[in-house]
């Protein structure tokens, strides 16, 4: 691609650093950010898991039922927003399970957190 052809990024840089300065439009920017890069993080590992078990793309599809071009775009595409229950399934057939780890101590998370019930 030739310079006079390439995208001018320095407009999107400019406006995406001028909305950065509404603390609001940053919280959510910042959200989306976390939430694409543990999504990007769960299906890399997946398709490691998936690799090191030696099955392909189109045997995991046959597993749980699914077309084998969605699963390789799935694992293949730049971002990807997959639901949670494909991913529990993909987890289920390559024999892993799909766990929520808190980044805070148990001591320190809000009193909204779930409890366990208590035992009769």
């Amino acid at each position: 691609m030739s310079s006079k052809n390439a995208l001018d990024m320095s407009l999107h840089d400019r406006r995406r650093s001028q909305r950065m300065e509404d603390p609001e439009f940053r919280a959510a920017y910042e959200r989306a950010t976390r939430e694409i890069e543990q999504t990007d993080q769960v299906i890399r590992e997946l398709d490691a898991l998936r690799v090191d078990l030696g099955m392909s793309k189109a045997e995991l599809a046959r597993r749980i039922n699914r077309n084998a071009s969605s699963i390789r775009r799935l694992f293949t595409a730049s971002s990807s927003r997959p639901e949670l229950p494909l991913i529990a399934a993909i987890a289920d057939a390559l024999g892993a399970e799909v766990r929520v780890i808190p980044k805070t101590p148990a001591s320190k998370r809000s009193t909204h957190q779930r409890r366990e019930p208590a035992a009769a």
